[in-house]
């Protein structure tokens, strides 16, 4: 079987190009804006004429799609990760390969949950930002191409290769300075939030498996299981060993104070964090610099605007339920959190 990936060298897409690649009935072809990847090919500016020319040479029976973006403006958005995904559609439609599509969405998609419940696939997505709705708008694209498609929603990835901006990245980068520092003391913020955190090897095994399958429509790809962040920060400590002390910072997630790392006062006498960020704590949100734009320091007459106090728009609380993916895929998560942490964990500590 060919499969044509898109996104190989993106987080998700090196683990999914690495499970495909140790099946050995599977003949791996990679396309991506990289070097590096065997046919070079931008989504987001590529016309789809281009695209069917290249899938009509290489007929592949399987096209898996983890390319996109998670930062940026809603119209940089907008362009990877919905206009992209019109691309492959529009070319799969022209062309005669009859390839399926497997598509990897996200969480995001489905905006915040009721504490305590579990998403299912029929749950009415409503995103809390530029990011699902881009996503949305996409798993909406593929569904109505007459394809034989899925649509895998990923819950919070975690594993080797976390991004460093991402919370589990941020508190572990925190960790490792405290330590190298000598730091008895980490003060955390931000710690509210709930997520479903699925290790991405596990993912890539969901891709595997949705693309030997004929299951159509939206599955949730996740652990089943909400772990607040504090609770996570307490692990990823054990598993560093850190002996010094945890002290969660009080107040709602995105509060105008410092909220990684033990602060100390700098000679202007503003407070910064551990990791020397002025404007964003461990979960990402944003914080109004010390200073006003005009140098003058912000004080009650110049107020900020409030931050979100989730940027993923995912509220407080994200909890997947993974019955389809275990009906349909025959997929269950293998690699428990702890491990995924100290996976975390081992590439922060060789920075030391």
């Amino acid at each position: 079987m060919r499969v044509l990936l898109i996104g190989a060298n993106g987080y998700i897409g090196r683990f999914v190009a690495d499970r495909l690649l140790a099946d050995p009935a599977v003949q791996l072809t990679a396309l991506g804006r990289g070097d590096d990847a065997d046919v070079r090919f931008d989504l987001a500016t590529g016309s789809p004429g281009a695209l069917t020319r290249f899938l009509d040479a290489v007929h592949p029976g399987v096209v898996v799609n983890c390319a996109g973006a998670t930062r940026g403006g809603a119209r940089e958005l907008t362009r990877h990760n919905t206009v992209a995904v019109a691309t492959v559609c529009e070319a799969l439609r022209r062309s005669g390969c009859g390839a399926r599509l497997v598509q990897v969405g996200c969480s995001a998609e489905y905006g915040p949950s009721q504490p305590g419940s579990s998403t299912a696939e029929d749950a009415v997505p409503r995103p809390g930002g530029p990011y699902g709705v881009s996503k949305l708008a996409a798993t909406e694209l593929v569904l109505g191409s007459g394809l034989d498609a899925v649509v895998l929603r990923v819950f919070s990835p975690a594993g080797p290769g976390t991004p460093a901006g991402s919370p589990l990245g941020r508190l572990a980068e925190a960790m490792r300075r405290a330590m190298q520092s000598g730091d008895g003391e980490l003060r955390l913020g931000g710690l509210g939030a709930q997520r479903d955190f699925i290790d991405v090897r596990d993912v890539a095994r969901a891709v595997h498996a949705a693309s030997l399958s004929a299951a159509q429509g939206v599955i949730n790809i996740g652990s089943g299981r909400a772990v607040r962040l504090r609770d996570a920060a307490a692990t990823l400590a054990r598993v560093a060993g850190y002996g010094g002390s945890l002290h969660e910072l009080d107040g709602p997630p995105g509060a105008l104070r410092p909220t990684i790392g033990h602060p100390r006062t700098e000679s202007v006498g503003h407070r910064v964090d551990a990791l020397g960020h002025h404007r964003t704590d461990a979960l990402g949100h944003h914080r109004p610099d010390p200073l006003a734009s005009r140098g003058e320091r912000a004080d009650s007459e110049h107020p900020a605007p409030a931050p979100h106090p989730y940027p993923d728009g995912c509220g407080s609380w994200q909890q997947a339920d993974v019955r389809t993916a275990r009906d349909r895929l025959g997929w269950r998560p293998r690699i428990a959190l702890e491990e995924s942490l100290a996976d975390i964990w081992m590439e922060a500590a060789c920075r030391i």
